[in-house]
């Protein structure tokens, strides 16, 4: 076995990728302070093909060199908008059809390997601070809260990071 080379890969261009079938769903990201997680997050859209990014509140958009050094580039592949608030993002989003979920450690949150997306609805994911979580007015508005379990001693794991874990589930949902 063997590591394989960047061109071996073939990867597409951004223009290819632009004009590609996404996958249905949409990441809203609620008041993220950390420019190197606004940047993982637009790696992650980019890997999984989200359909776009919300940067709402105080998110910070592009462009911006510290959400480049880790978004290497994807900040210029991925379509983002900004929203004033993730409610009004939330709101927006369910009056076009979308399943709005939170990712959020709330009372009756549905467990992440309980959740089972219906195949024929899109889908849009709210991701909250990283201190905050996510706005009790976003989580009023949603269709629900997921949660990923956890078995140590932390109770959370990087937004980020969540983000990987939960948008990964729902794709492998559709390409099985």
């Amino acid at each position: 076995m063997r590591k394989l080379s960047v061109d071996e890969m073939d990867r597409m261009s951004v223009d290819a990728f632009k004009e590609s079938e996404k996958f249905p769903f949409v990441i809203v990201l609620d008041n993220i302070r950390s420019l190197n997680n606004i940047g993982s997050f637009f790696r992650t859209a980019d890997a999984l093909r989200a359909e776009k990014i919300m940067l709402c509140g105080y998110t910070q958009e592009p462009p911006h060199r510290e959400i480049t050094r880790s978004a290497l580039g994807a900040e210029m592949s991925v379509i983002w908008e900004k929203c004033p608030s993730a409610v009004e993002a939330v709101r927006l989003l369910k009056s076009q059809g979308y399943q709005v979920w939170c990712v959020e450690q709330a009372e009756g949150s549905v467990l992440l390997q309980n959740f089972e997306p219906d195949s024929k609805a899109p889908y849009a994911f709210v991701f909250g601070n990283e201190v905050e979580g996510v706005a009790d007015a976003a989580i009023a508005e949603a269709d629900g809260c997921l949660e990923i379990p956890q078995f140590g001693t932390k109770h959370s794991f990087n937004v980020s990071v969540s983000a990987g874990i939960v948008l990964w589930h729902f794709v492998r949902r559709k390409i099985t």
